[in-house]
């Protein structure tokens, strides 16, 4: 797998939370003014709520609309649990990300040190060139911010008794406070890390062809039996997978190459004759 496949399987899985997000946010449109106590539109004037949404549209400029039963508009909580929950799939995502950022820009020496994340601060007073990935650790503590935030969400929803919720307030004010730290923290997250990361290209290379995992993918060419018997004799002999191919006589240096170039790497399974 390429970086750039990395970045774009990243890209892709928040591309699906926009469009949840998207999706869910319709769901607060629905209104129950005009609902009064219960529901029952009780003192309520005639056309009240037809002129109330459509001020209320007007004054917004989103589609709102009148809820279909005012009565479970009004006890119900549901659309804030959904969207959320929508928030809390993204953050959940997005600290995924972040760990992987910094797992893989742990280093240089004792970690992967595959991703060079932008150095914002000095990491230690008492350890020279430190560096600290503190941009997705402040986001890892954010989307927990989130996560605990839906958790008061869900409570508060469930909280109602009988055709009303007082816990409506906390389920706003949490609502708030998640889209707000979590929309900073995607800007900083953008802005102050990931476009001023580069690759460590040796780096990378060296833990492809060095790694005894490479050898899954002579299976098709050379057997599994003998991708064993590689395998084990590189975990004893320090010796890389190419090294120890070599030595058996099982491929060519040309066909290693051909086998062992990106373009191959990248494909799901190396087009080539299987070893006799």
């Amino acid at each position: 797998m390429t970086v750039g496949q990395e970045f774009h399987a990243w890209a892709v899985t928040l591309s699906e939370e926009i469009r949840n997000l998207e999706y869910t946010a319709k769901l607060l449109l629905e209104v129950n003014i005009g609902a009064t106590a219960i529901g029952t539109g009780l003192n309520a004037a005639d056309g009240y709520q037809e002129l109330a949404v459509a001020a209320l549209a007007d004054v917004t400029g989103l589609p709102c609309v009148p809820a279909e039963d005012l009565i479970e508009a009004t006890s119900d909580c549901g659309a804030y649990v959904m969207t959320h929950g929508a928030l809390k799939r993204l953050a959940v995502k997005l600290s995924k990300i972040c760990n992987d950022l910094r797992i893989l820009s742990s280093g240089p020496r004792a970690g992967l040190n595959e991703l060079n994340l932008p150095e914002l601060q000095a990491g230690s007073s008492i350890m020279p060139a430190k560096v600290n990935p503190v941009v997705p650790e402040v986001v890892n503590q954010v989307c927990f911010k989130v996560l605990g935030n839906d958790n008061t969400v869900s409570f508060a929803a469930e909280g109602g008794q009988l055709q009303l919720n007082v816990m409506e307030p906390v389920i706003a004010q949490s609502m708030f406070e998640s889209l707000e730290i979590l929309t900073n923290a995607c800007v900083n997250l953008r802005d102050k890390c990931i476009e001023g990361i580069t690759v460590n290209k040796e780096v990378c290379e060296s833990h492809v062809f060095n790694s005894i995992g490479i050898v899954t993918y002579l299976n098709p060419i050379i057997g599994h039996h003998e991708g064993d018997i590689v395998g084990k004799i590189c975990a004893e002999t320090g010796k890389n997978v190419r090294e120890v191919v070599l030595e058996r006589g099982l491929l060519t240096e040309a066909e290693l190459d051909d086998i062992f170039s990106v373009e191959n790497l990248m494909k799901p399974q190396y087009k080539a004759k299987r070893f006799k």
